[in-house]
């Protein structure tokens, strides 16, 4: 009885150590710096046929909304990610081609900024493509490629 009485506890002990560990969910290995390249040139990649879809729409006599939304909330969507995978030692010095200028890494403060800009013009993109006006949606799609460029003016290699 004393015997059985002590496997319970010691089970319960047991369980109590366990239970905890295997709830806590794992910490995430922060990406390689070749990871954070190539997932960076793909949302932009992602980004830019999205703002070409955009674009294409914008200059067709009758410009679907559900195409021009649909790239608008691609855009929104995708821009969130992208100033996450800028880690350091994710340059030209990872040995991987990359168009990532040193500055992005020596001025992060503008660099930061302007992903922000993005940021908010990408999410005015969304709401403007819903409001239907095309002139509307032209004169943003016009704001957020300005964003776009400005960025690549400053931070990108190959422009």
């Amino acid at each position: 009885m004393i015997a059985s009485r002590f496997l319970k506890a010691l089970s319960a002990a047991m369980l109590a150590m366990i239970v905890p560990v295997l709830t806590i969910a794992p910490v995430a290995a922060a990406p390689t710096p070749q990871a954070a390249i190539a997932t960076r040139q793909a949302g932009y990649k992602k980004m830019g046929a999205a703002m070409k879809a955009l674009n294409d729409q914008l200059k067709s006599d009758a410009p679907a909304k559900a195409v021009m939304l649909d790239a608008a909330r691609t855009i929104a969507a995708t821009a969130p990610e992208q100033p996450k995978l800028f880690p350091a030692g994710s340059g030209a010095s990872a040995g991987v081609k990359t168009d990532a200028l040193p500055s992005i890494w020596t001025d992060r403060a503008t660099f930061d900024s302007k992903m922000r800009q993005l940021l908010t013009e990408s999410a005015k993109l969304v709401t403007v493509v819903n409001g239907g006006d095309v002139a509307a949606i032209r004169a943003q799609a016009k704001a957020t490629g300005a964003t776009c460029a400005g960025c690549h003016r400053q931070f990108r290699a190959d422009n």
